[in-house]
C-alpha cells in the first residue's frame, strides 16, 4: 500500500528523522496546551464550562474543516499545506500569549483563535497519514517511535507547563507553543520526499468528497469504529480535560495536574514502544482489549485518591492508548490505497472527533447537575463498554494485518481491507 520510494525509506533515514523530529516537537507544544489554558482561565476565575468551550472551539472547526483538508492534500501539495498550518498557528499562538501576558483575556477571543488553529489543524492533519508511508517502509515501526516520541512529548509538556506557570505566566507557554509549530515547519521543509505518480484530473470537489465517502462506507472495521468512538468522545474523552483540571487544579495545584499528565504521557510512551515490539496478526483486537486499562484514571480522579494513585491509573490509560493509537494508526495506513490515503484519513479524524465538542461542553452543565467526580465515576465505567463494545464487532476484532500477500492483492485493483473481503472462518 505504500508508495515505491518508500519501500527503501527506513526508520534511519534522514526523511523520517526530520518528520519523526517535527511531530515530537509540536506534539511537546500541545501537550502544554491544555494546562496552560486551564490555569490560565481559571486564574481569570472561569470554571470547567469555559475551559470545554475554549477547548471546543478548535475541536469543532478541527472536525468541520478536515474532511475539505484530505481532499486539499490529495489535489495539491501536501507538504506545502502542512507548513502553511504550522506558519499560521505561529501567529495565532503569538496572539495568544500576548492576550495572556497583558491580562486582556476575553473569552470569546479565546474561542476565535481556537477556531483558527482548528481549521489549520484540520488542513494539516490529513497529510500526516499520507507522508508517513512515504517517510517510512516499516509503518507500524514508524507509528510506534512516533507514538513514542510523541508520548514523551506529553510527559514532558504538562510538566513544563506547569513550572511557567507557576513561576512566570500561562502566556509565556504559549510563547514556547508558537515556537514549536515554527520548527515543525522546518523540519517539513527540509523533507526530500520521492516523487509522487502524476494525479488523475478530477471533475469537482464534491467528486473527491463523494469517493472518499464511498470508499470509507466500504470498509465496516472502519465506520464501526468511528461510531463507538463518537460515543466515547462524548461520554469519556471530551469531559475529561475540563473535569479533571477542575477537580485537581483547586484541590492540588498546577504542578500536580503537570505531574497526572505527565504521568499519562509516560505511559503512552510505554504503550507506543510496547506496540514497537508486539506485532499482531489482528491488530485492531489487540488494541481494544489494551483500552480496558483506559477506565482507570477517570475513576481515580472522580474518587480523589492521592496524587501518587491518580499519576498511576493515568499511566495506565495512556498506556492502554498507546497501544490502541498505534494498532489503529497502522491498520489505515496499511489497508487503506495511498491515492485515497488522506481523504479516508479525514474522514475517519472528522468521525472520531465530531462528538468531542459536544462532550466538552457537556462538562460544565453535567458537573453542576451531578457533580464533576460523579461524571469521572461514570466515564471510568463506560470505558469498560467502548472496549467491549470494540470487541463486539467482527469486522473490527477479526480484521488482520496487511501482509506481503494482502499488499499484492490489493495493488492488482482490490482497494478493500482483507478483512472486509473475505470473512475470518477461524475466528
Amino acid at each position: 500500500m505504500t508508495s515505491p520510494g518508500a519501500q527503501t525509506a527506513s526508520l534511519r533515514s534522514r526523511n523520517f528523522v526530520l518528520f519523526f523530529t517535527g511531530r515530537a516537537v509540536a506534539k511537546l507544544g500541545d501537550a502544554m496546551l491544555p494546562l496552560a489554558l486551564s490555569a490560565g482561565l481559571i486564574q481569570q476565575s472561569h470554571g470547567p464550562g469555559a475551559i470545554g468551550a475554549a477547548l471546543a472551539s478548535l475541536t469543532v472547526f478541527l472536525a468541520g474543516f478536515v474532511i475539505f483538508g484530505g481532499v486539499f492534500c490529495d489535489r495539491f501539495n501536501t507538504r506545502a499545506l502542512m507548513i502553511g498550518s504550522d506558519l499560521a498557528r505561529v501567529c495565532t499562538q503569538g496572539l495568544m500569549a500576548a492576550l495572556f501576558l497583558t491580562g486582556h483575556v476575553v473569552l470569546w477571543q479565546v474561542c476565535a483563535i481556537g477556531a483558527v488553529n482548528g481549521i489549520c489543524a484540520g488542513l494539516f492533519q490529513p497529510g500526516v497519514a499520507g507522508t508517513i508511508p512515504r517517510v517510512a517502509s516499516d509503518v507500524q515501526g514508524a507509528n510506534g517511535l512516533i507514538r513514542t516520541a510523541e508520548s514523551l512529548a506529553m510527559l514532558l509538556g504538562p510538566a513544563a507547563a506547569g513550572a511557567l506557570v507557576g513561576s512566570f505566566s500561562p502566556g509565556g507557554v504559549f510563547v514556547a507553543h508558537a515556537a514549536t509549530y515554527a520548527l515543525s515547519a522546518v523540519c517539513l521543509a527540509l523533507l526530500r520526499l520521492p516523487a509522487q505518480a502524476p494525479r488523475a484530473e478530477r471533475p469537482t470537489y464534491r467528486a473527491d468528497l463523494a469517493e472518499g465517502w464511498r470508499e470509507f462506507r466500504a470498509r465496516t472495521w472502519m465506520w464501526s469504529v468511528i461510531v463507538i468512538w463518537m460515543v466515547y468522545m462524548v461520554t469519556v474523552s471530551g469531559p475529561l480535560v475540563p473535569l479533571t483540571a477542575s477537580e485537581i487544579i483547586p484541590a492540588d495545584g498546577p504542578g500536580v495536574y503537570g505531574l497526572v499528565n505527565s504521568a499519562l504521557g509516560g505511559g503512552t510512551a510505554l504503550g507506543g514502544l510496547l506496540a514497537l515490539r508486539f506485532r499482531p496478526v489482528r491488530q485492531l483486537r489487540a488494541g481494544s482489549c489494551a483500552l480496558l486499562a483506559c477506565c482507570l484514571y477517570p475513576a481515580a480522579v472522580g474518587l480523589a485518591l492521592p496524587p501518587a494513585a491518580m499519576m498511576a491509573a493515568a499511566a495506565l490509560w495512556g498506556l492502554g492508548g498507546g497501544v490502541w493509537a498505534v494498532m489503529w494508526s497502522t491498520s489505515v495506513q496499511t489497508q487503506v490505497p495511498g491515492e485515497i490515503l488522506n481523504r479516508i484519513h479525514a474522514y475517519e479524524v472528522a468521525g472520531s472527533l465530531a462528538m468531542m465538542p459536544v462532550g466538552q461542553a457537556l462538562a460544565g452543565p453535567a458537573a453542576q447537575v451531578f457533580g464533576g467526580r460523579t461524571v469521572l465515576l461514570a466515564g471510568g465505567f463506560l470505558m469498560i463498554g467502548v472496549s467491549a463494545a470494540l470487541l463486539a464487532v467482527p469486522a473490527i476484532r477479526n480484521l488482520r494485518a496487511v501482509t506481503p500477500s494482502t499488499a499484492l492483492a490489493s495493488s492488482t485493483g482490490d482497494t478493500r481491507a482483507a478483512g472486509d473481503r473475505v470473512p475470518d472462518r477461524g475466528a
